[in-house]
Formats: C-alpha cells, structure tokens, sequence
C-alpha cells in the first residue's frame, strides 16, 4: 500500500477506540490540556497521555506548550488539514457523550468566563472591523495583544483560521473560556513576544497589533516583526486607544512606524468621529 492508504489505516485504528474518539472530538472543538482531559473523561492521566500519543502519532492531534502547560487540539493547518477535516466531519455531532464531555468542559472553564457589556466606542469599534473584511477576506488571522479574545470572537466567522497572542497566561486562560463558550473550532491561543513570535515566514493573510504599540519600547521592531509573518498581498491592522496618546500623536506615529518598516498605511480612521476612543490604520507591504 502506498503512503496514503496506510496513514488512513493508522487514523482509522486511532479512532476505533472509544476513548480516543472522545478525545478527538473535544480536541476538535478545544485546545486542552490533559489535566482538563483528565477531567472531563474521568480517566486517569497516564491513561490520557497514553491515548493522546496514538492520536499524536496518527497525526490527528497536535501538542504545543503555553506557559507552563501543555495543550493539544486537532491542527487547523498544514499540507493534511484537508484530509483530516473529512475524516473528523465523520464524527457524529448528535452523539450524546460528545455532548457531555463539551459541557463538562465549559463547566470546568465557565467560572472563569469575563461579562460585561461593550460601549458605543468599541461598538463602532468592532463594526469598522468587519466592515474591512467585507472587500477583502481576513484568510488566516493573528491577534497580537488578544488579551480576553473579543476580537477573536468578532472575527471568528470571517476568518479561516485565528491565533490570538498575548504575553499575559490569565489573560490567554480567560480568552480559551471564551472562545470555548462562543464554540470557535478555528480560533487558538498562543504565548508569544510581539518582537519574536513564534510563526513561520508569511503564515498569516492579516494580522492585528491590538493595543500593543504606544506603551511598546520598540514599536517599530515590533510592526517589522509582523510584516515578517505576512503572505504577499496580506495587511497588518494597527490599532491603539487614544486615552494613553493624543489623536494627534498617534496618528504621527503610525506614519512614522509605517515609513520605518517600508509599509504603506492608508489613512487611519478615528472611531468615533466624534472625541475619538480608537485609532484604526491599515498597512501593506
């Protein structure tokens, strides 16, 4: 048998036991650690680990640290998401245990689970942005600065796949709740440093400094930084408050960022007109 047929049959035998699939759909939907697995199944640990290393090995799992945790989730890129998308469409979605551990989950992550009401300004705020993937689609999205995910949550349905980035683990603890509760498969959270994140050359079609420039030390290295992670064609969206900087300053800096790292940025929009809360620009190589 060719290559092909015999990873299918090494991904059919990883799926035949029950646990394992159980592990596969929750990964499917969640990042988790095995401490949640653990949880949720009501297996014991060594026994998870053990079922997360076949799905591992059958490549239908993929495994990244984040602090000083572990997660696992089924892969949302890479040359097999294709396959491995049909394959887990396979999965039941009436399946009442698959159900329960999905609840479980939520309940475990719910108490941590941020309320709270938008203002008029980030309203305005989060319409501009969806207005701009109205002429062109955001593709693959990353979040730099995600903080508790809102953006992630705005986004979501707009984009192909999403990683929200930020440098603060309660802040990534409360977005994974977040994203667990509006149910966003294709949205993941990473550690990162907004000077050396860790993404491969041209990996993202948009990607968003959110909120992240004014205080930075060396907001230009971290725009440059960005640009390196952008396909061709790709735009970065610089967004800042104005209640650290004036209109004014923020719009000189843009400008001046932008010149630094050879972008070129439209002019950036006050939101709202009026007493302006954010400034939105676009940039593109």
């Amino acid at each position: 048998m060719n290559l092909v047929s015999q990873q299918l049959i090494m991904r059919f035998k990883a799926l035949a036991d029950p646990a394992r699939l159980r592990l596969a759909a929750l990964c499917g939907l969640a990042e988790c650690s095995v401490s949640e697995l653990t949880h949720v199944t009501g297996l014991s640990q060594p026994r998870v680990s053990q079922h997360l290393k076949a799905l591992i090995d059958a490549e239908l799992l993929e495994r990244f640290r984040d602090g000083h945790f572990v997660y696992y989730r089924v892969p949302t890129s890479g040359p097999e998401v294709g396959a491995r998308r049909r394959l887990l469409a396979l999965l039941p979605r009436d399946e009442p245990e698959f159900a329960r551990d999905l609840e479980k989950l939520r309940m475990l992550r719910g108490d941590d689970t941020p309320d709270g009401e938008l203002d008029a300004g980030d309203r305005l705020l989060h319409k501009a942005l969806v207005e701009l993937t109205v002429a062109t689609p955001l593709g693959d999205l990353l979040d730099v600065g995600c903080g508790q995910g809102r953006l992630l949550k705005l986004l979501a349905s707009r984009a192909r796949r999403l990683v929200g980035v930020d440098i603060d683990p309660a802040a990534r603890r409360l977005a994974r709740a977040e994203v667990l509760v509006a149910g966003l498969p294709n949205c993941s959270l990473r550690q990162g440093d907004m000077y050396a994140l860790p993404f491969a050359d041209d990996e993202f079609d948009t990607v968003i400094l959110d909120d992240v420039l004014a205080d930075a030390a060396r907001p230009a290295d971290a725009i440059g930084e960005a640009r390196r992670l952008l396909r061709p064609g790709g735009r970065i969206l610089l967004l800042a408050t104005t209640s650290r900087q004036t209109e004014t300053r923020l719009r000189n800096d843009f400008a001046s960022w932008a010149a630094a790292t050879s972008l070129r940025l439209a002019p950036p929009r006050s939101i709202p007109e009026n007493k302006p809360g954010w400034l939105l620009g676009v940039a593109t190589a």
